[in-house]
C-alpha cells in the first residue's frame, strides 16, 4: 500500500514499507548459532543441526545443496570442508530451518494467550524534509491481536504481499491517519 506517501523519497523522507518493517521485526526475534559458517565450530554446528531431522535435509535441498551421502559424511567427519558456495548454502539452509522451527514459538509469544502484542510504530524519518513538506507525525502504540499466525506464516514463506495485507489490517486501527503509517522508520515490541 503506497498510502499518502506515493513516492516516499521525493522530499527526502526516509523509511521503509510497513510490511518490510514487520518482517524485519519478526526476523529480529530469531536467534541461532553465533559462530560464522566459515569457522570450524560454526560449520560443525550447522551441519549437526541440519542432519538431525528430515526437515534439515529438506532445508538443504531448498538451499541448493545436492551432494552425495559420501561427501556429506566427509563434511560431518571433518575430513573435507565445503567450498565457499556450499558453506553459504549451508548457512542459508540453517536459517531457513531455524525460522521454520521457531515459527510456532513466535506465534505463541506474539498472540500472548489472545491478548496480542503492543506494537510501537515509528513514523518515517523527516529530518531531511523541508519544513513546508513535513507532516506532524508521532510514534504510535497499538495493541495488535488476531493477525500474528498469518504474519508469522507469511514471514516464514517470504510472502511480502501477505505481510503488506496484514500491515494494512494493523494500521486500520490507527484511525483516520492510518495511511500516513504505510511507510515507517521502524516498528518494535517486547514479546
Amino acid at each position: 500500500m503506497a498510502g499518502r506517501w506515493m513516492d516516499l523519497g521525493m522530499y527526502n523522507a526516509r523509511g521503509l514499507a510497513g510490511a518490510d518493517a514487520l518482517g524485519i521485526a519478526i526476523e529480529q526475534m530469531v536467534t541461532g548459532i553465533a559462530s560464522p559458517v566459515d569457522s570450524e565450530r560454526g560449520l560443525a554446528a550447522r551441519l549437526n543441526y541440519l542432519t538431525r531431522t528430515d526437515a534439515g535435509y529438506e532445508a538443504m535441498d531448498r538451499a541448493g545443496i545436492h551432494i552425495s551421502p559420501r561427501t556429506l559424511m566427509a563434511w560431518l567427519a571433518e575430513e573435507r570442508i565445503p567450498n565457499k558456495a556450499n558453506r553459504s548454502r549451508l548457512d542459508a539452509a540453517y536459517w531457513d530451518l531455524r525460522r521454520r522451527n521457531v515459527a510456532a514459538d513466535l506465534k505463541k509469544r506474539l498472540n500472548n494467550h489472545g491478548r496480542g502484542t503492543r506494537v510501537e510504530i515509528n513514523p518515517v524519518d523527516q529530518t531531511r524534509v523541508e519544513g513546508r513538506h513535513q507532516r506532524d507525525l508521532s510514534s504510535r502504540s497499538i495493541n495488535v491481536r488476531g493477525v500474528w499466525d498469518r504474519a508469522v506464516d507469511a514471514w516464514v514463506n517470504d510472502d511480502i504481499d501477505e505481510l503488506d495485507a496484514i500491515w494494512d489490517d494493523i494500521i486500520q486501527d490507527l484511525g483516520s491517519e492510518y495511511d500516513a503509517y504505510s511507510n515507517v522508520s521502524s516498528i518494535g515490541w517486547a514479546a
